[in-house]
């Protein structure tokens, strides 16, 4: 039972970066892979404050931060120097990679000996550090899902929805596009960043190749959700499929680590479960689209017996 606590706790954490993923993914239809620099990014920053021992919630907010920039940086590149979305997400992220390494000064910083976020809670409320991370989580995720809830139904956050939809029909509508795909960038690097802030201190240190592989874990967490709350009409709960959809990919890759499965094959399994939950959505949408069709012709059928 313990390991499938550790499983959920974890994926609370990542499903800030699915959530990240899902922003740039699916709202603002922009395919950006500067995610695997994003979130070693919001690691290396927030690793380097604690370790100085600086407030770690004040760490969240700077790693958060400097994700954004991560955001405007890939969106700059597209939208003003006219490159397009995913090799701007490859050159940001291949950028961040040497950045990352300045800020840390080596490939790793251990936060063992210092107060994390983690750490100081379980001490002040008395339960183990599972309870504490499932607890916080928890917290966080209701918490951001809230504050994206009600941004995405301010003007501003209706324009970022509309330039995914349709680009052209938002510019005819006077919205300019550049900056609604910029300021969405900056959102879903800085949540990203964020998830892998609060990964350091959960982990209790930071490694500049955390971030490989970060984005199939994301898009495996949307699609996952989106098989699962395939029906929701509400915002709210198409967000809260894509928390559930990050957590029992987590708790899957919990349960083939506790049966012994080698640690060296985890990406093969992402891959796999990744490409399975693509199957069973496309097998899905296929039994809907056959039922509407044949609901269309015996509705036809029985206008031409009416006749």
């Amino acid at each position: 039972m313990d390991f499938i606590l550790k499983g959920i706790s974890q994926g609370l954490i990542w499903a800030l970066l699915a959530l990240g993923v899902y922003l740039s993914y699916r709202i603002l239809d922009f395919a950006d892979l500067s995610c695997e620099g994003s979130i070693t990014l919001g690691a290396s920053v927030a690793a380097l404050m604690v370790s100085k021992e600086l407030n770690p919630v004040l760490a969240l907010l700077v790693a958060f931060l400097t994700g954004c920039v991560a955001g405007v940086v890939t969106g700059l590149l597209h939208t003003k120097l006219k490159i397009p979305p995913i090799l701007s997400g490859i050159l940001t992220m291949t950028a961040l990679f040497s950045i990352n390494l300045h800020i840390m000064g080596s490939a790793n910083i251990q936060l063992v000996s210092v107060p994390t976020l983690y750490t100081s809670i379980t001490r002040a409320i008395g339960l183990n550090k599972t309870y504490t991370s499932l607890i916080i989580g928890a917290a966080v995720c209701l918490l951001v899902m809230g504050i994206l809830y009600w941004f995405f139904g301010t003007e501003l956050g209706a324009g970022i929805r509309a330039t995914g939809i349709n680009e052209k029909m938002c510019r005819a509508q006077g919205i300019d596009t550049d900056v609604t795909k910029v300021i969405g960038l900056a959102l879903s690097n800085g949540m990203i960043a964020l998830a892998g802030a609060f990964l350091c201190q959960y982990q209790g240190y930071a490694n500049i190749n955390m971030g490989v592989g970060a984005i199939v874990i994301g898009l495996a967490s949307i699609i996952i959700g989106e098989a699962l709350f395939a029906r929701a009409k509400n915002f709210f709960l198409m967000l809260s499929g894509i928390v559930v959809g990050a957590v029992i990919y987590r708790v899957v890759v919990a349960i083939v680590l506790y049966l012994d499965m080698p640690a060296d094959d985890v990406k093969i399994m992402t891959a796999a479960v990744v490409v399975i939950a693509l199957v069973l959505t496309k097998l899905g949408n296929g039994k809907k689209t056959k039922t509407k069709a044949e609901k269309a012709e015996k509705a036809e059928k029985g206008k031409e017996s009416a006749k």
